[in-house]
């Protein structure tokens, strides 16, 4: 059935993302002396302040010492008087008022309690009256629930259940119903998130759709795809697969961004509730064997040096000491779209991101529309040029004017588009729908073009409704 150009309707409208989420570790006032207030807050919508614990059903502080009693410069000792991190962040949300801070609950080392406190409606309700209480007496904004992982997995201690994935959902039922009260009560809302692995085995643990009905939004943890407990040395956090790596299925397809992104959508997850992981740090792999520039290469062991514990790099480090320095080659992957470190004298490998990745995956929440990024940590990347990075590309894209001008033009068998150039544009993304009303996530992505025109193959069916997106 040939398509009427008159049943075309057509769209402009410019990318967009809504959320820069960073976590800050309570520890990074000890070894690292990144405090509170060296957070550039201006370019953050959201901090995860990491982590609290799990006692007795109850959510707890993680570090008492620095969550409510470190003395910053202006703090007072008298009794009553506010102190610690948690008072610097509500200082801080005064000063930036776009800001909002939640309590992340659990993380590697105190997850062991999540299964118990959602296995019966009792233990549901003493620990979702616990956050209510537990955000309200310490001024969050929400709460973020880390927990590595339902069903299986994590460290060794983690208690699992089977029905730990719908455990989870009723879970996050129970705070949203105390979340939903506060708001009511205080005339504000409150945020309830979850930090969820990259992983499929792990997604499909997940009730997704009744999961997304409860939450604000997921931080994927889209980064440790490969590390010291990995076959052959590989990418942390690659972008996309490489059809050339060593790594035997699910692997190979599937330990990248945009696979586990591609999987939430998938399974029903809303685009804007999904913000894509990036990982302000890097993996080193030790004796590590001398070809393809240690890619994927045999190995034994973490690489002995590390920014605080060996294998562990903060990108800080690695951008001022390592990076074509003191005989560390950059390589950049054409493929997966991340750089990496070769030492081939010290037999060392190290897989990390820079503004150069970062920026591209950025471009890729972009095209995707994605709600936006959440990163692992705030002290990895303390000069901040990771997080510019990330700002200024959300904050170009949100400020781009959309394409202007826009035609269609019926050439034999295809479409023929055209469009005005946008300023500070680098590429214009043509999308397309079967249905008028669809919300732009629902669109789907028919090409991708830095030219100010666009040919397409005549679509079947009776109307389509096109929409030309202007990216930086």
């Amino acid at each position: 059935m040939w398509l009427r150009l008159s049943s075309i309707l057509l769209l402009c409208l410019t990318a967009h993302a809504e959320h820069i989420v960073g976590y800050y570790p309570s520890w990074a006032i000890y070894a690292r002396n990144y405090l509170v207030t060296d957070i550039p807050a201006e370019h953050l919508t959201h901090i995860n302040y990491a982590f609290a614990n799990i006692v007795n059903g109850e959510i707890a502080l993680g570090d008492s010492y620095a969550d409510i009693d470190r003395f910053y410069p202006g703090d007072c000792w008298d009794p009553g008087c506010e102190r610690g991190n948690f008072h610097q962040l509500r200082i801080l949300k005064h000063q930036h008022p776009q800001l909002k801070t939640l309590i992340s609950v659990g993380g590697w080392t105190w997850s062991e309690n999540f299964s118990d406190a959602a296995a019966t409606p009792a233990a549901r309700e003493l620990f979702a009256n616990s956050c209510a209480e537990f955000i309200m007496e310490h001024g969050f904004d929400g709460v973020d629930l880390d927990w590595e992982y339902p069903v299986f997995g994590g460290d060794w201690d983690v208690e699992h259940r089977p029905e730990d994935g719908a455990n989870l959902t009723l879970l996050c039922n129970r705070i949203r119903t105390k979340l939903d009260s506060l708001e009511a009560l205080n005339g504000r809302p409150y945020l309830l998130t979850l930090a969820t692995s990259a992983g499929g085995e792990h997604i499909d643990d997940l009730e997704l759709p009744q999961l997304s009905n409860a939450v604000d939004f997921f931080n994927v943890m889209t980064y440790d795809f490969q590390g010291a407990w990995s076959a052959f040395t590989g990418f942390n956090a690659p972008l996309y697969a490489d059809p050339d790596d060593p790594f035997a299925e699910p692997e190979h397809s599937t330990f990248n961004l945009h696979a586990a992104m591609q999987h939430y959508v998938a399974d029903g997850v809303p685009r804007d509730k999904l913000n894509a992981g990036l990982a302000f740090y890097g993996k080193g792999f030790g004796n590590v064997n001398d070809a393809n520039n240690g890619l994927y290469q045999s190995f034994s062991g973490p690489s002995p040096n590390g920014t605080w514990e060996p294998g562990v790099f903060d990108y800080w480090q690695l951008a001022q000491s390592y990076v074509n320095q003191n005989g560390y080659s950059r390589f950049f992957h054409p493929v997966s779209r991340v750089p990496y470190l070769h030492n081939p004298a010290a037999n060392i490998f190290i897989s990390y991101d820079d503004t150069a990745s970062v920026r591209e995956k950025c471009e890729y929440i972009l095209t995707e529309n994605l709600g936006g990024a959440m990163f692992w940590e705030l002290a990895a990347d303390r000069d901040g040029e990771l997080l510019t990075t990330v700002h200024n590309a959300f904050e170009n894209a949100n400020q781009l004017a959309a394409p202007q001008a826009l035609t269609v033009t019926r050439i034999g068998d295809s479409l023929s588009f055209r469009w005005q150039a946008v300023s500070g544009a680098v590429q214009y993304t043509l999308w397309s729908s079967a249905f008028a009303d669809a919300a732009p996530e629902d669109y789907s992505l028919e090409l991708s073009t830095n030219a100010t025109a666009a040919t397409v193959l005549l679509p079947d069916g009776a109307a389509r409704v096109f929409f030309i997106r202007a990216e930086p």
